[in-house]
């Protein structure tokens, strides 16, 4: 993801002054699926996104678009666009980016639900490997292990709204509160 990261800001900053606004699917409702190729940590597993398996999901990109489109046609957000560049333009703009490699296919300037599929991706945002109530209880405590507590964004049910960087050091930070709040309350205890 790094090379499509540099070629943007190089595509960006040399070219026109310009943002993207990405779209995110709140829990999504299609699955895919992971498998380990071999016991290797050097080779890359299988993965399967499945995007847009259930149909729920397409309507709500599609839905989204349709947001994202009416917030950069306001007037509020005049001031921030080129004066008389159309939205179809801007979006022929980000389908040149190389965000992903899927083929793009014709009308997809013109159909949301071809932008949509199109223009799918996943950012390196994973999380989820360590369920709370299964490898780790309510406490971050790793059972079995004395001491030991996982806080990171593998205990997450959902992806936070925006990068997780700020919800896992919020996470790591309550804990560490809580950790100390319950090392003070047993040597309170000890002493009495």
């Amino acid at each position: 993801m790094a090379w499509a990261v540099d070629t943007v800001n190089e595509i960006v900053n040399k070219t026109l002054r310009a943002g993207v606004i990405l779209e995110k699917i709140m829990g999504p409702l299609s699955r895919g699926h992971l498998a380990l190729r071999n016991t290797n940590l050097n080779d890359n597993s299988f993965v399967t996104f499945n995007y847009f398996k259930e149909p729920e999901d397409l309507r709500k990109c599609i839905e989204g678009m349709k947001t994202i489109i009416d917030v950069v046609n306001s007037d509020a957000y005049s001031k921030f666009r080129y004066k008389y560049m159309p939205v179809e333009a801007l979006i022929d703009l980000m389908l040149a980016l190389p965000l992903n490699r899927r083929r793009k296919h014709a009308n997809v300037t013109f159909c949301l639900e071809q932008f949509c599929i199109d223009t799918v991706l996943t950012i390196c945002h994973y999380h989820g490997g360590c369920r709370v109530g299964r490898v780790v209880d309510k406490g971050y405590r790793v059972p079995g292990i004395d001491s030991l507590r996982v806080v990171d964004g593998s205990t997450f049910y959902r992806t936070p709204g925006t990068n997780p960087q700020a919800t896992v050091m919020m996470l790591g930070r309550h804990m560490g509160q809580r950790i100390l709040h319950d090392g003070l309350l047993r040597g309170s205890k000890k002493k009495n």
